[in-house]
């Protein structure tokens, strides 16, 4: 049961973020949607780009070379700060992928644009208009013919797909129909392929492919969208963003569909009005969610948690700890080498994994602990040192209600994602 104490911790959170943003009399007076917010906005959109794949080093594109870019795919001109139900926002601007990539190349490329295909023309989420009008009665062979004759003569093909903010796709409230990307956009990226190896695809959510040589995940980026897209696709930007989660291969090899009750009551799912609805689901893998999941199944992901590429490369030295054993109190840090080995400045994410190796109840394969980014010149090498204490090694055993740690073996991983390890510490806990 809650008590009191646990009652006032918790209203005293709420008070002091309403005094801190609304109704204090006397606090210091500030801007909203300023040009400092929009560069803000636009370095975080940066950091958090991913290069998926990078096949023949497709990107950068190289606008001393390239005459005819083409831009493909309605997510390219569709606004994505609206949507998505409690997610939508009333923003002053937003610059979208084709525009910051006209702003971008100006005069040194052509920049051309078809549709390819339509998914949602809606022009209004829960009261909040977008303005722009999308509709468009073409066909989606009409719409395709349109896309093919732009790309086959192209240097460079950029195709903007994935989900948008509407009913079944990013939005609360209802799922994702499958895991597919909607739309037929599937059909699009693989014709587009046969008719130009020079394919970018631009993941705005939604699942990722694995058939064109470069694929770059966008997420919703706000207002600087299109301005950030633009800076990674040419290269004033080197991408430094990671994978906060597994994109798996198929539905099967996530623990909720493999274990087979997702969506829910099959008897209270046939009842139901409305399609894709989740009803009464029972989760059955318990910790073992995301990359715990693919580990402990020994699944080989699509792109694993923590996965993201660079323009340039990196090596790492073999890791050391400052001691090999450690008590409850104490910390334990773990040393390694990071260097530069190519030709342009670049960011790499160092990231250190536990893995328990003697526990009382189930525990993942490992887990992430720790992680940093450093800046690396061509050439320039850094230590990176990680530092953890007994709650990196602690897990909460649910018969007890409180967290725990038990005296044993561990290792310390290191690696520049969940599946490319670059080097083990074993490491002791008395």
């Amino acid at each position: 049961k809650v008590g009191t104490k646990e009652l006032d911790e918790k209203v005293s959170n709420i008070l002091r973020l309403i005094f801190r943003t609304s109704i204090a009399p006397n606090k210091p007076f500030g801007s909203l949607g300023s040009p400092e917010h929009g560069q803000a906005g636009r370095k975080i959109a940066e950091e958090g780009i991913v290069l998926l794949q990078n096949n023949n080093n497709v990107l950068p594109i190289d606008l001393g070379k390239a005459k005819k870019i083409a831009v493909i795919g309605e997510n390219a001109i569709k606004m994505m700060t609206v949507g998505g139900g409690s997610s939508s926002l009333k923003v002053r601007y937003e610059i979208s992928p084709l525009d910051g990539l006209k702003n971008r190349i100006g005069s040194k490329a052509e920049v051309v644009y078809a549709r390819g295909y339509v998914g949602d023309p809606t022009s209004e989420y829960s009261g909040v208009k977008t303005g722009q009008n999308l509709k468009d009665d073409r066909s989606a062979d009409e719409l395709l013919a349109e896309a093919l004759k732009v790309a086959k003569d192209a240097d460079y093909v950029i195709f903007f797909g994935g989900l948008n903010k509407s009913n079944h796709q990013d939005c609360e409230d209802s799922d994702r129909s499958a895991l597919g990307l909607p739309y037929a956009q599937d059909r699009v990226i693989s014709d587009l392929a046969k008719v130009n190896k020079n394919l970018i695809f631009v993941n705005i959510s939604g699942n990722a492919v694995n058939e064109v040589p470069a694929i770059v995940q966008g997420w919703y980026l706000g207002s600087e969208a299109g301005t950030a897209l633009a800076s990674v696709l040419v290269g004033d930007v080197n991408p430094s963003g990671k994978l906060p989660f597994t994109f798996p291969v198929r539905l099967e090899d996530v623990g909720a569909h493999k274990l087979g009750e997702y969506p829910g009551n099959k008897e209270e799912l046939a009842k139901s009005k409305h399609s894709g609805d989740t009803i009464n689901t029972t989760y059955h893998e318990d910790i073992f969610v995301g990359y715990r999941w693919a580990d402990k199944e020994k699944i080989k992901p699509l792109f694993p948690f923590g996965h993201g590429l660079s323009y340039t490369t990196f090596a790492y030295s073999k890791p050391s700890a400052d001691k090999k054993t450690m008590t409850a109190d104490d910390t334990i840090s773990f040393t390694v080498n990071v260097k530069n080995t190519g030709t342009r400045e670049g960011q790499e994410v160092v990231q250190l994994y536990i893995s328990d190796k003697k526990f009382s109840l189930p525990r993942p394969v490992k887990e992430l602990k720790a992680f940093q980014k450093v800046r690396l010149a061509p050439g320039e090498e850094k230590a990176v040192t990680l530092t953890i204490d007994k709650k990196a090694l602690s897990f909460f055993d649910d018969a007890k209600h409180e967290w725990v740690v038990e005296p044993g073996r561990f290792e310390a991983i290191i690696g520049s994602s969940s599946r490319d390890i670059k080097g083990i510490v074993p490491f002791e806990l008395k």
